[in-house]
């Protein structure tokens, strides 16, 4: 699915992303709601980048990845955690792209993720290569999903791989 988003840039650059784990929900431009084996995951759009819920019968789990003020905690490179019962593991890497190559990179995100059932796209005014865009899947028991936050005054591309599980036992 692909949105226009009514808002302005709130999170203006690579460096003014941060991650947190257990936030609450934040006021959404835009969600989108799945079932995916279990699991109820809901992606949701925010003026300052992305949020995912998720629930299962072994509890929930709320990933924020934001502008958020007052908060210290800068994206990491990874994380990997245990949630209660479930295991979550968090990546997070930085593009620099020339103008064409983040051009071309931006078509290629935004035609995959508003094509495919379980992606979710929004776009910011003023640059059709400002967007925010989630995609989720389910395999081999865990449920991943992953982002890119486009900044293309600066010609930088987040994106973020997350996969959440059940522990096995004994680890």
């Amino acid at each position: 699915m692909l949105t226009t988003l009514n808002t302005s840039y709130t999170d203006t650059c690579a460096a003014d992303l941060a991650w947190a784990l257990g936030r609450e929900p934040l006021p959404a431009l835009a969600t989108l709601d799945l079932e995916m084996l279990g699991a109820k995951l809901e992606l949701r759009l925010l003026g300052a980048s992305h949020q995912v819920l998720l629930e299962e019968e072994q509890g929930s789990c709320s990933e924020t990845v934001a502008c958020i003020p007052g908060s210290s905690t800068p994206l990491p490179l990874g994380v990997a955690k245990r949630v209660g019962d479930w295991e979550y593991e968090f990546a997070a890497r930085v593009e620099v792209l020339t103008p064409g190559q983040f051009a071309g990179r931006a078509q290629e995100l935004l035609a995959l993720v508003s094509d495919h059932p379980h992606g979710l796209a929004g776009v910011f005014p003023g640059s059709p290569h400002a967007f925010t865009a989630l995609l989720a899947q389910r395999h081999e028991g865990y449920v991943h999903w992953r982002t890119w936050h486009a900044y293309p005054q600066d010609g930088q591309l987040v994106a973020t791989r997350t996969r959440v599980g059940a522990r096995v036992p004994g680890n």
